[in-house]
């Protein structure tokens, strides 16, 4: 018997271990662990954050649902990995401290024969001074609780705006190295549109601001789309989202320091400015949780194992190249450690070897520029594909069987821009495939006819829809595997 240890529970990990209990769950032993009791469809903490939805809507307990199959839940969080085991015992194993009242502080050493890394990452808000919800001063949608605070704060400004008060929003990325601009993106629009709802749209100012060098980058280089029949590229694309409603925008800006009431924010030209607000929803920067690692001599070799921002090496050619000399060809399609030919790590928690987007810095050195996303569609593609190689492995495979390179995937984005199933909007976008491929498509890394984007009041309907669909999939009801990841 084979014991498949995962690292989180999040849509990667989740997704990792609803497929290896439904393959190999009978024969072989799986264990979760995750520091948090719920799960939590992320993607919908958006609307959280405008009283759209509650808890019950976007969370249940993971206890509750793997107590249905053979996956075991541990409640802790991991420490480090050894690889090699250590002299007492030679088998590979994590150490764990649990997070759970019950016992709480509490370390244990996990034995494995495959991991899976699938922690996500470290929302670091400490990379910018006074940023995030509990030592700083603004708000986030990143977790349901930090979604549910943003929305009090919300309301409190809807409620003085009703008593005639004019109130500034200030939304986007709170570092110049930031990814996930997406939900930020949406939930500008969704802020706009509880505005207009609560009849105070008049009185408020709403202002982007992101690191991205031209709107609609998302990290991805910028994209060109099929819109109506005609060839449009990203900019073109949120640009008129935003001029529709008012919006304005700050790009190609890293926010140094948050006051109260004040973010400091440095442009790509070498100049400092600031900016006041009464209400600001800035996503952090991400780092990898800090996991350590360690070999059977109890010698540190985490720099072995990770990249310095903490997050997992994998199959992908790391080797440092001028931005030209980039291909798609570095990225991972196994995310099989090449150190330990028995972990693996997908979703935000593998280290990409480049970034899509062009790096750039400030006149004073401050780098400004999107970092690669990898959540959404194609973390799940990962854990799948990561899932049925580990489940033919254990079965006698002597490598991954299984490959899901984001330079050889697509992925959809249903962004909501306002929710409401009479008017409610969304901009519904794909892209084919996710990092750009030059050789194979010279003209704009992409194939045109997969990548396409519009807006409406049927994109909506399909976020609404697909909303329900991935809560009833992660619980794990049946026919849950033959719906869409």
């Amino acid at each position: 018997m084979s014991r498949v240890v995962i690292l989180g529970a999040g849509i990667a990990g989740h997704t990792a271990a609803r497929y290896l209990n439904k393959w190999i769950g009978n024969n072989h032993e799986i264990i979760v662990v995750s520091p948090n009791a719920k799960w939590n469809w992320i993607p919908s903490n958006i609307w959280v954050g405008v009283g759209q939805m509650s808890e019950e809507q976007v969370t249940f307990d993971l206890d509750e649902v793997y107590k249905k199959t053979n996956v075991k839940f541990r409640q802790a969080k991991a420490i480090s990995i050894h690889p090699e085991g250590d002299n007492a015992n030679a088998s590979p194993f994590v150490k764990v401290e649990y997070t759970h009242p019950g016992n709480a502080g509490v370390q244990e050493n996990i034995h494995f024969d495959f991991l899976v890394n699938a922690t996500g990452p470290k929302l670091n808000f400490g990379a910018t001074e006074g940023l995030g919800p509990e030592h700083g001063h603004t708000v986030s949608v990143c977790t349901f609780g930090h979604a549910k605070e943003a929305n009090k704060k919300l309301q409190a400004n809807i409620n003085a705006m009703r008593n005639g008060e004019n109130k500034t929003f200030v939304i986007g990325t709170g570092h110049g190295m930031c990814t996930c601009q997406g939900a930020a993106f949406e939930y500008i629009y969704n802020v706009d549109h509880v505005l207009r709802e609560a009849g105070v749209r008049d009185k408020a100012k709403i202002i982007w601001i992101s690191n991205e060098y031209e709107l609609g980058d998302f990290g991805m280089g910028g994209v060109h789309i099929n819109r109506g029949g005609y060839l449009t590229n990203g900019k073109v694309f949120a640009e008129s989202l935003m001029v529709e409603r008012n919006i304005t925008w700050i790009t190609r800006a890293h926010v140094k320091k948050v006051e109260a009431g004040k973010i400091h924010y440095e442009t790509l030209d070498g100049t400092f400015h600031e900016l006041e607000f009464d209400f600001s929803m800035l996503i952090p920067p991400f780092a990898g949780v800090g996991l350590k690692a360690f070999n059977k001599a109890d010698e540190d070799i985490t720099s072995q194992v990770f990249a310095p921002n903490g997050f997992m090496k994998v199959d992908a050619d790391y080797t440092a190249k001028p931005y030209m000399e980039w291909s798609a060809r570095d990225w991972p399609r196994t995310y099989l450690s090449p150190s330990y030919r028995n972990m693996f790590a997908v979703g935000i928690a593998f280290a990409p070897p480049h970034m899509i987007s062009k790096p750039m810095q400030s006149a004073n050195g401050t780098p400004i520029n999107p970092t690669a996303p990898r959540t959404g569609m194609p973390s799940a593609a990962m854990a799948k594909a990561v899932a049925m190689s580990i489940r033919d492995m254990v079965n006698g495979a002597e490598k991954p069987t299984h490959t899901a390179s984001m330079a050889e995937m697509g992925a959809a984005c249903v962004a909501s821009t306002g929710s409401n199933i009479l008017n409610g909007t969304a901009a519904t976008m794909t892209v084919f495939p996710v990092v750009p491929d030059y050789e194979k498509y010279p003209e704009y890394g992409r194939d045109m006819n997969l990548t396409f984007g519009e807006i409406g009041l049927a994109g909506h309907w399909m976020k609404y829809v697909l909303h329900h669909t991935f809560i009833y999939q992660a619980k794990m009801n049946p026919g849950w595997s033959i719906l869409p990841d």
